[in-house]
Order: C-alpha cells, then sequence, then structure tokens
C-alpha cells in the first residue's frame, strides 16, 4: 500500500524542474570552449532520469528544515556524481552499453574520450559547488559535507561497488556478497544525498540522524532490487536503456540469487525497515515516505 498523492505527484513535478533548470545555469554554456566537452556534459545530465537522489535529498532537507537554496545545490552536486558515474559505466572497459535515458550514450554520440573527459568535469564541477556555495552555518560542517560526498563517490562507495561488480561477472555471488556490492555502487551515493540534504538544515541529534540514516541504506538497497527485478523484466523501450543485459552478461543480480517474486519480497522489506527507521517524525518526513514508495512501486 503507498501513500503517494496528486500533492506528491505535484511536488516531485516542480522539484524536477527546479533541478533541471539549476542544473542549465551551473553547467558551462556549450558554446563556450572546449565547446565539444561542454555540449557532453549537458547531454550527459540534461534532459533525462527522475532525479531519484535530488528528491531524497529535499525530503531531507525538509525534515531539517533547510533552506531550498541551499538544499538545490547540494541536490546538484550528488546528481553531478551520478550523471558523471553512468557515463563512465556506459564505456567500453566498463559496461559498454549504448543506449542511456532513451537516447546513445555519451560516447556513441560523441567519442570515447570525450565521454571520459565529460564524466570527469562533472565530477569536478560537483565539488566545486560544495566549496563555492554557501551551504553550512559553519564552516567544520560543510567540509565535513564534501567529506560525505568524496567518500560515498570514491572506492569505499560508489567507485569500489562498482569495481566489485566488473570482478563478480561470470562469477557465482551469495545474498551477502551481492549487498555488499550494491550498499557501495548505489546505496553510497542514495544515502550520501539523505544525508546532505538534512546536513543544508538544523543540526539533527545524533540519534535521529542514525535513524535518517538507517532510512537512507535501506532504500539505497531497495532501489538497486527494483533495478534488477526491472532489467530481467521490463522492455528496453520502457526503461530507456537495455534492457536484459545484466543476463546476458551473466552478472549476478537479485533475479538471479533471489528469483523475482523474492527480489520484489525483498525490495518489500526494506521499504518496511526505510519507513520504520522515520517512526515519530509524523509530518516532517512525510516526503521520505512517499518517496520510499515512489522507488519501490516504480516500474521503470
Amino acid at each position: 500500500m503507498t501513500t503517494r498523492s496528486v500533492d506528491f505527484q505535484h511536488w516531485v513535478g516542480g522539484l524536477q524542474q527546479r533541478i533541471e533548470a539549476q542544473l542549465q545555469s551551473l553547467l558551462p554554456a556549450p558554446e563556450l570552449a572546449p565547446q565539444r566537452l561542454h555540449q557532453a556534459m549537458r547531454y550527459a545530465l540534461l534532459g533525462g532520469g527522475k532525479r531519484v537522489r535530488p528528491l531524497l535529498a529535499f525530503a531531507a532537507g525538509e525534515l531539517a528544515q533547510a533552506d531550498s537554496e541551499r538544499v538545490v545545490i547540494a541536490a546538484s552536486a550528488v546528481e553531478l556524481i551520478h550523471a558523471y558515474s553512468l557515463v563512465h559505466d556506459d564505456l567500453p572497459c566498463m559496461d559498454n552499453d549504448v543506449l542511456r535515458r532513451g537516447k546513445p550514450t555519451c560516447h556513441i554520440e560523441f567519442d570515447e574520450a570525450t565521454a571520459l573527459l565529460a564524466g570527469d568535469a562533472l565530477q569536478s564541477l560537483a565539488f566545486q559547488l560544495l566549496a563555492e556555495y554557501r551551504l553550512a552555518d559553519d564552516a567544520t560542517k560543510q567540509l565535513e559535507m564534501v567529506q560525505l560526498l568524496a567518500a560515498a563517490s570514491g572506492s569505499r562507495g560508489m567507485a569500489g561497488g562498482q569495481a566489485v561488480d566488473l570482478a563478480a561477472t561470470g562469477a557465482p555471488m551469495t545474498l551477502p556478497e551481492l549487498e555488499f556490492m550494491h550498499i557501495h555502487k548505489t546505496g553510497a551515493l542514495i544515502r550520501a544525498a539523505v544525508l546532505l540534504g538534512a546536513r543544508c538544515g538544523i543540526e539533527l541529534p545524533p540519534q535521529q540522524m542514525e535513524k535518517l540514516d538507517h532510512y537512507a541504506k535501506c532504500i539505497g538497497l531497495a532501489f538497486q532490487v527494483v533495478d534488477d527485478v526491472l532489467d530481467a523484466e521490463a522492455s528496453t523501450a520502457t526503461l530507456g536503456k537495455t534492457a536484459g543485459k545484466d543476463a546476458d552478461r551473466n552478472k549476478p543480480t537479485y533475479v538471479s540469487v533471489l528469483g523475482g517474486n523474492e527480489a520484489r519480497k525483498f525490495a518489500d522489506e526494506l521499504r518496511h525497515a526505510a519507513l520504520t527507521a522515520l517512526d515519530g517524525w509524523g509530518e516532517r518526513a512525510s516526503r521520505l515516505r512517499e518517496l520510499a514508495d515512489f522507488i519501490v512501486d516504480r516500474e521503470f
């Protein structure tokens, strides 16, 4: 049973438009030299995706009564990291994908070298934003935000998860090993989005931050479980990316380890755990609850 409403859909649509406009304004203009690189950056980042990570940052920001002008910068930084990771993951040396968000991947539209540089530049811009804009009243707390995003992106986070994923191709994996991989590859950046959004607002007590962190970990893992189910069950046209590629490449997924029905049950269990972590917050956490449903119930 979901808690989503027309009001939630309006909230999502409004924020998606705001995030898109913010990202457009933060990126270098396409006519600015080096033009091809800047065009590739804009191609990779704009005009696609559900912006789940920025939405989570805004929902957590509401919980912490954050200024939305601060949250939109933190959310943009996270989305820049996400976009860079997709560009690099799609490269021939990684997953070798030709379709992303319903259009040719960046290295197909441009070339491999330009795509590699575009990913590098998107990543650099993310950290430039965290240093350039005032996101916290205390400089030490803002430095902690930089550290948080860096750790989520590096070898103990997203990049490390991708390394495990590449090494696991063609090899059997247990459920705990699969969880370890995706807690890093997918979950780390989702967790960072939630925590950065919250850190843009009032300082929450440590116990509340722990609960929020638990929510983020559960919903980050649920996101990947649902992704695996959709990759196995949905069409390429529906997904906007190549369907069934994990099975074709003999990569371990929640579907290959658990089966489709059990994977969906696991996603529901993770949703329940995430929602339980929000107990006691009342209406302040309503958007986080709705996003949990949005993530688990999505069909593409």
